[in-house]
């Protein structure tokens, strides 16, 4: 059958969406296809699309409108794949296949059935897919860092969120299944392991009939790296259990990503989220007990329907009280598919946005004393860009997640892709400076 074709991919979304685009790029690779970074070059561009809120819609369809005009052939996967099926396929006629988010492991049939001239659509209706250790992956991140999935899909149904009608319920890997694959990053070199899934917290409880994270940190610990981050960590599951885990296992880094969204109890029983109100003050209180280092990031929705001045007032007085070290602020996306969609009470986006804004204002002096607090220490910094000409270095410590934190800029020679002691000099309101010692 001659040559293959070459592909490239276009990776749009979170680091879920990334985990999905790495095994696409291993099965393709596996079966002997040219993976080429430059789009112009390729046969084919898969775009691995985000449908998480209107803004990332746009900007996947920003992208497939490109190509479109480039006339490349385009494959389609990913949340819009799965969320817009028969208007992608309408809309361009350059798209060649559409591939939903628990149909990416038949991307070499896809892509075979393409060849013969077929228009394909592989999009299963109920998600129940979810990778594992066995599934060859191409990874896209720095070399020393990569992204773990514990679990796919979720099984809430908060009242703005469209995830569980593009993924599904949850389905979790099992523990040594995990294990093994820390141990195959491990021996590539990888120094820092991200865990995610939509709620990590929930981990195991589909498979193994309760919640297992403790036991599954408490595994991973034997594996030989050093960092291991937990993101998406939700209040309600962070026990006695899992936070002795966090405490007592040495490279599971005192980092706690809490998606809390909101503060007031009457905004959360209106997200479907009642059961947060009970615990997020009580849950915050005892992890600063039990984990005197820990670094707390959090998410808040701004704008929610309902949201009055003094709701929004609230999440002001707990931002100012809890002090956390990252904060994240969206505004309200109405999606047709979510019940918020049709609530009563909407704010303006220009009140949501002005409440950004204002919230973020509140957060600045709040990271910028917490990231004061570490000048003068002398801390683990992993090195992950360097320029030889200046020996100066750009890094992470364990206070930031890669992407969405701040970073460390090192002067002296620091060594790409490992863990070296920084003293730290300077801060600002997001990122740290410091000298290798």
């Amino acid at each position: 059958m001659g040559n293959k074709p070459t592909i490239a991919i276009s990776h749009l979304g979170c680091e879920k969406n990334r985990i999905d685009s790495e095994h696409m790029l291993g099965l393709l690779a596996q079966q002997g296809y040219s993976i080429d970074a430059n789009e112009e070059l390729a046969d084919y561009v898969i775009v691995n699309t985000c449908s998480f809120i209107q803004e990332a819609r746009e900007e996947s369809v920003r992208t497939l409108v490109e190509l479109a005009e480039a006339n490349k052939k385009i494959i389609i996967s990913g949340c819009m794949a799965q969320h817009f099926q028969e208007e992608l396929l309408q809309e361009l006629p350059e798209a060649v296949a559409l591939v939903g988010t628990g149909d990416y492991q038949k991307i070499v049939n896809v892509i075979q059935r393409v060849e013969t001239g077929e228009r394909v659509t592989e999009v299963s209706q109920n998600p129940t897919f979810v990778a594992d250790e066995m599934t060859p992956r191409y990874r896209t991140t720095n070399e020393a860092v990569a992204y773990l999935r514990v679990a796919e899909g979720c099984d809430y149904r908060c009242a703005f969120c469209i995830i569980p009608h593009l993924r599904g319920n949850q389905r979790s890997r099992s523990i040594e299944s995990i294990v093994t694959e820390a141990q195959q990053l491990a021996n590539q070199g990888v120094q820092e392991i991200i865990l995610i899934s939509q709620i990590t917290t929930n981990y195991g409880l589909d498979l193994y009939g309760e919640p297992k994270l403790a036991e599954l940190l408490r595994a991973l610990g034997k594996v030989d790296i050093p960092w291991i981050r937990i993101h998406y960590a939700y209040p309600t599951g962070l026990t006695e259990k899992v936070i002795d885990a966090i405490r007592d296992t040495p490279n599971i880094l005192p980092y706690l990503d809490l998606p809390l969204q909101h503060s007031h109890p009457a905004i959360l029983k209106a997200m479907n989220r009642p059961w947060q109100g009970q615990v997020n003050d009580n849950i915050i209180e005892r992890l600063k007990k039990s984990i005197p280092n820990a670094v707390l990031r959090t998410t808040f929705i701004v704008g929610f329907p309902g949201e009055t001045e003094e709701h929004f007032e609230h999440l002001i007085n707990f931002v100012q009280r809890h002090e956390f070290d990252h904060v994240g602020v969206f505004t309200f996306s109405p999606e047709e598919e979510t019940p918020a969609y049709q609530m009563p009470n909407q704010v303006p986006s220009e009140i949501a946005k002005e409440r950004r804004d204002y919230l973020m204002e509140i957060q600045q002096p709040i990271a910028a004393k917490k990231n004061q607090k570490c000048v003068g220490q002398t801390v683990e910094v992993l090195i992950e860009q360097e320029n030889p000409t200046t020996e100066e270095c750009i890094g992470r410590s364990i206070r930031f997640a890669p992407e969405v934190d701040g970073v460390v800029y090192v002067r002296g020679k620091g060594q790409l892709n490992s863990i070296m002691p920084v003293k730290i000099t300077d801060a600002d309101v997001y990122d740290l400076y410091g000298k290798v010692i």
